[in-house]
């Protein structure tokens, strides 16, 4: 069954809209990396903010007012024709809703006890729902009237990747006809100082495979797609998905099952590793991350293919970075370009000598024709592994 991303609803550090975020992605803008107090124990702290004015929640649904929820009213709002269109075809209770996130409304409730022990008692306006996990999908449910199965995934930065794996399978199993799948994360300082307390922050702007690099920059985002068998500009073509297990932070070094995540979505799309346009690395900029994707790349692509990481104009927006991600290959494929400019990696950095020789796109280049197919790859905490195939339909 051919499966059709319809729609994408996207807003990070590069912009509020596709049509913000894509010249920017191109132009390798870093400017959404701002410097930022508030967040980190030890001071200042570059992170990629999203600076739009974000939708005020209706106060019928203020259980669920907060950040994380107001980025996803945001992206919904530039797929709401489209949704409506489902919803009006195949019914409420036939449109699914599957998000990926990590820490969700945790914003929220820092907030909120900061609050209480100024004044001795919580906010009127807190609850705790704000910050559930499952908070998004819920709230996207009871915003939309939608019937259908609505849950969210967290597997770290994987999961809203493991969401289109989720959503495919309800469409497959007959369960929903459409699904509204994605994510969101937004900035709290659990998350900044969790990474911290991990030595995973970078000193500046992070280098995604610099020589130099010593770790990520978080981000926030949210990227909502319309996921149906109607026919749309992008198919889903493959996901695949592993798990090594080797450590709870630290990547295998070897990278066998990160190889085995990328060959099993090639696999399911019915292609091989030459006819990737362009692949979207995870490149978070750590040290032990880019060093083994760098070599897990290289074992199954060889030097052939296009790559780059895109965190470094982002940052690495965790829960929320897999949909975003996918989301910027999406916008490769729906462009007309006839010279397939690509996404640049950007890291104002040599690259690291010791990893094995990828073919890097430099910023203004292009394939000299049209991008026809594009590949993801998402990594979490604990081994857990993701790469999508998407393609020109």
């Amino acid at each position: 069954m051919k499966l059709y991303l319809n729609d994408v609803g996207l807003l990070c550090a590069l912009g509020n809209s596709k049509a913000e975020v894509f010249p920017r992605l191109l132009a390798g803008d870093r400017s959404g990396l701002v410097e930022t107090g508030g967040f980190g124990l030890n001071g200042p702290l570059i992170l990629g903010h999203v600076q739009a004015c974000l939708p005020e929640l209706d106060p019928k649904h203020h259980f669920y007012d907060c950040r994380n929820n107001q980025l996803l009213l945001a992206a919904l709002s530039q797929i709401h024709p489209t949704v409506d269109a489902m919803l009006a075809k195949f019914g409420p209770s036939r449109v699914g809703i599957v998000l990926g996130t990590s820490t969700s409304g945790v914003r929220n409730t820092e907030l909120a006890l900061a609050y209480q022990a100024k004044h001795g008692a919580l906010p009127a306006q807190f609850h705790y729902k704000q910050q559930q996990v499952g908070a998004g999908a819920d709230f996207l449910a009871a915003y939309l009237g939608i019937t259908g199965p609505a849950y969210t995934i967290s597997t770290a930065c994987s999961s809203s990747g493991k969401a289109f794996a989720s959503a495919r399978r309800l469409i497959n199993l007959g369960i929903c006809d459409v699904v509204i799948v994605g994510g969101a994360d937004s900035l709290c300082q659990f998350t900044v100082n969790g990474f911290a307390a991990l030595e995973s922050l970078s000193t500046g702007f992070c280098k995604p495979f610099g020589q130099h690099r010593d770790g990520i920059n978080i981000g926030e985002a949210a990227s909502l797609f319309v996921l149906g068998k109607e026919p749309g500009p992008v198919e889903l073509k493959g996901i695949g998905a592993s798990s090594d297990a080797y450590h709870f932070s630290a990547p295998d070094p070897s990278g066998a099952e990160v190889v085995r995540a990328m060959q099993l979505a090639l696999d399911e799309a019915g292609i091989s590793p030459g006819d990737i346009d362009y692949l979207n690395l995870h490149g978070t900029a750590t040290v032990l991350n880019d060093a083994m994707e760098s070599q897990a790349v290289h074992a199954l692509f060889g030097e052939e293919v296009a790559v780059s990481s895109s965190k470094g104009m982002t940052g690495h927006t965790l829960g929320a970075a897999a949909a975003m991600e996918l989301a910027f290959c999406w916008l490769l494929l729906d462009n007309n370009d006839q010279q397939g400019e690509l996404i640049p990696n950007i890291n104002d950095d040599d690259y690291d000598p010791t990893m094995p020789p990828l073919n890097w796109v430099k910023q203004g280049r292009g394939l000299g024709r049209q991008i026809n197919t594009c590949q993801s790859n998402s990594f979490a905490f604990g081994g857990n592994n993701l790469s999508i195939v998407v393609a020109r339909a």
